[in-house]
Order: structure tokens, then C-alpha cells, then sequence
């Protein structure tokens, strides 16, 4: 009987490991399975979350918090790297933008982030239909990215007002244009970043985030980034590197 159980067991094992070896999808050492994405010339698009002042430059309000990370990643050129290569291929690029109105600072109930958020003028505007004071401010865009989010092939959404693309247009956006497929990047790492992800997924979507494009505000016991990433690799079809994903989206466009 004991020889009969190990037989079992190993019978068992080398059935797992055959199936493992026939397997179409790649695991890493965690043992999940890597979907991947493959890019589709008109049906992907690039998706940038929140390219503004606030996060990505040095005197934006949460530098102090995420410059650390956005430094190590090189996110700042990489995302121009994004952009620039979705340009130049006619790949098209949606931005969904972070901005706060007066009306926004009213609110009865906020979580964490939100009250630190109104509480330091973070992407603050005058007035919806004004854009008084907007350029130079904390909400503008990031002055390199000018040429690419002004560019009249670039669909800039009205804006989320917390993290997710719940409460803006992007999906009607997205739908509208015959978008299944998003190369995903932008500010910030584990909040608009990861929602945007999350409720692309849930909407039907192939995602793709790009994890150097990225970053987040790192506190003592806090790091917003190393959070994401296990988010982004447990959810997304798919994560990759820029230098990677550019290379993709060129042989994806090259026709």
C-alpha cells in the first residue's frame, strides 16, 4: 500500500509537470501564469493618467513624496518616450487628467489621500470653464508633453475626480474610437494608475501598464509603488517595461 501511494504521488507529479511544460502561458517564479498582450494596429491605444505638474515636476505639490520614486524610474522620459512613439506612428493616445474645481472642495466626505489632495491645492483650477490660471499651474501639463497632449490626434477626457475612470469619459472615449486594447501608464502608481487599470479590466478591456512609466509616493512603512506592482502583475493581461513596449508598438504600427 505504501508503495502503491508513492507511485501515486509521483504519478501526480509528473502529470503536473507535463501539463506545466504544455502550457501556452509563461509563469514567472511566483508561479502565475503571463498572458501577455499583443498589440493590434486600430484597436490599441495608449492611456497616460494624470501627466500634470503636481506629480511629475519638481516644484509640484507631491514631490516631496513621489520624486524619490519617479527619479529611480525615469518615468518622466519614459512617458515622453510613450508618447512620442505613439505620435510618430499614429497610435492613438487618450489623457485622463486629475482636476479639482471649487465646487470639488464642498465635498462632505473624503478619503486619506483625497483630504491631503484639497487640502494642498492639488490640481487645482479656477473654474471648469475657465482656464485662468492654468498654465504653469500644478494641474498643467508636464511643459514637455505640451507637443504630444496638444496634438489634435490626442482625446484629452473630462477629468476623474478620485482615481478611477468611473467618473470621467474615458471608456465612452475609448469605445467610441473601436479601442479593446490599452497601453496603460501615467501618475500615480498605486491610485489613478492602478483604478484606471482596474476598471478597464472590469469593463472588458486587454491592459498592458508599462511599470517604469509609472511611480508613487513612498512614506515610511507606506510604498505605493512596490504595492502596484504586485496589483499590476496579479490583474493586467500584461506588464512590461518601456523600452520594450516601444519596440512593440512600433513593430505593431509599422504597417
Amino acid at each position: 500500500m505504501k508503495q502503491f501511494k508513492k507511485n501515486l504521488r509521483s504519478g501526480f507529479l509528473g502529470l503536473s509537470l507535463a501539463l506545466a511544460a504544455f502550457n501556452p502561458l509563461s509563469a514567472d517564479a511566483a508561479g502565475l501564469p503571463d498572458p501577455g498582450m499583443t498589440l493590434i494596429k486600430g484597436q490599441t491605444a495608449l492611456v497616460i493618467t494624470d501627466p500634470q505638474n503636481d506629480f511629475l515636476s519638481p516644484k509640484g505639490v507631491a514631490w516631496g513624496v513621489v520624486g524619490k520614486s519617479v527619479i529611480e524610474n525615469n518615468t518622466v522620459q519614459n512617458l515622453d518616450d510613450l508618447m512620442s512613439t505613439a505620435q510618430a506612428v499614429g497610435m492613438p493616445t487618450f489623457i485622463s487628467p486629475h482636476y479639482y474645481f471649487p465646487h470639488d472642495h464642498k465635498w462632505k466626505m473624503e478619503g486619506s489621500l483625497e483630504t491631503l489632495m484639497h487640502k494642498i491645492g492639488m490640481f487645482d483650477r479656477k473654474s471648469p470653464l475657465s482656464l485662468e490660471g492654468f498654465e504653469g499651474s500644478g494641474a498643467d501639463w508636464l511643459e514637455q508633453y505640451k507637443k504630444y497632449i496638444n496634438h489634435p490626434n490626442t482625446v484629452v477626457t473630462s477629468p476623474h475626480k478620485v482615481y478611477g475612470p468611473e467618473t470621467n469619459d474615458l471608456v465612452l472615449q475609448l469605445r467610441k474610437a473601436g479601442i479593446n486594447k490599452v497601453v496603460l501608464a501615467g501618475m500615480s502608481a498605486n491610485l489613478c494608475t492602478e483604478s484606471h487599470m482596474r476598471e478597464l479590466m472590469e469593463q472588458g478591456f486587454e491592459v498592458s501598464v508599462v511599470s517604469d512609466a509609472t511611480a508613487a509616493a513612498v512614506l515610511p512603512e507606506l510604498d505605493g509603488y512596490s504595492a502596484a506592482l504586485t496589483n499590476f502583475r496579479m490583474i493586467a493581461n500584461n506588464v512590461e517595461n518601456t523600452a520594450n513596449t516601444v519596440k512593440e508598438i512600433k513593430a505593431a504600427f509599422k504597417s
